[in-house]
């Protein structure tokens, strides 16, 4: 496995991420940790109790009991920090990780670390009320000494685009503000829905070839959120029946597939070079017909609502590119 820049990490990080070591923390860094309450107390969601406890469900089906409302949260992936911000919590934010820059107001935030390394003890000293983790990202050592420590620790990540919804409003029940991670979650829902409205194939979708990194050649498996974008802009993962997230594979797999169409989802300023390794094979469908395309909006990588707008953006680059291939 090669190392990755910053600015690809995210893209294919969920496979080709390398777990880091966890620091071994002696017995007083545990002590010195909050201790977290045992006692549930059932509060309305949107009330204004403090210092009271509520138990929630993450998106692992585990049961996570806060201080209700958290007031200092920290985030330690992208994800779920823009997420936090799309359930109307971003206020509560007090730290994340690097590259968890957008919106701009991100930037502004104290950076504790990677998605796969943290500093411990600035975690500590930061008291958070709850740490919200990406379970297939952040190193699980770490995780696992965050709830040693005593913090509350809540596990979020949609796996399916039809699932954002249910997470936001999870999220809106962990932070006390379901009002606006319901509205947010419907408008989320109504837009998924009418993008598969319009660009929903009624015949044989086109198979499509997903290039998310080129050496090592790495594509999607169809247990992955841009599977989903495919099949919602009408067209069909030609690896979909891999179970890997982001599986390494071979030139020849591709040949043998021979897809309909070829998409490089590079970083940007890369994706035309990525495509122009595929020209060197005039055999595949894909190139005999002229349906090479790059998409370097990095949204669709990601793990937050952004990825409905690159959707979007996705699907309508695409109805160009057929329309422009069937008028030859």
């Amino acid at each position: 496995m090669t190392p990755r820049s910053g600015e690809v990490l995210f893209a294919i990080s969920f496979a080709l991420l390398v777990l880091s070591c966890v620091f071994l923390f002696d017995a007083a860094s545990v002590h010195a940790a909050s201790a977290v309450g045992d006692v549930r107390q059932a509060v309305t969601q949107d009330g204004d109790a403090r210092n009271t406890s509520v138990t929630v469900t993450d998106d692992f089906g585990n049961e996570v009991t806060v201080r209700y409302p958290p007031q200092r949260i920290v985030s330690l992936a992208p994800g779920p920090t823009a997420m936090l911000r799309a359930a109307g919590a971003g206020s509560r934010l007090v730290a994340t990780i690097e590259y968890s820059d957008q919106p701009a107001a991100d930037s502004q935030l104290p950076k504790i670390g990677s998605v796969d390394a943290i500093d411990i003890e600035r975690l500590i000293a930061l008291k958070p009320d709850v740490v919200v983790v990406w379970p297939d990202g952040n190193n699980p050592a770490q995780i696992a000494t965050i709830e040693r420590l005593g913090f509350p620790v809540y596990r979020q990540e949609a796996v399916t685009l039809d699932g954002m919804g249910a997470s936001l409003r999870r999220l809106g029940k962990l932070t006390g503000t379901s009002r606006l991670a319901d509205r947010a979650a419907s408008a989320l829902e109504a837009r998924l829905g009418a993008l598969r409205k319009e660009y929903s194939n009624p015949g044989q979708a086109p198979t499509v070839f997903l290039v998310v990194w080129d050496r090592p050649l790495y594509t999607v498996g169809g247990k992955e959120l841009m599977s989903d974008a495919l099949e919602v802009c009408g067209l069909r993962n030609v690896f979909a029946d891999l179970p890997q997230r982001a599986p390494a594979i071979g030139t020849e797999a591709v040949l043998a597939r021979n897809p309909d169409m070829i998409i490089a989802a590079a970083p940007p300023g890369q994706g035309a070079s990525w495509l122009a390794e595929w020209r060197r094979f005039p055999s595949l469908r894909a190139v005999r017909s002229g349906q090479l395309m790059d998409f370097e909006d990095q949204r669709l990588s990601g793990l937050g609502p952004g990825i409905i707008d690159a959707t979007a953006a996705l699907c309508r680059k695409v109805a160009v590119l057929e329309a422009k291939t069937e008028r030859k």
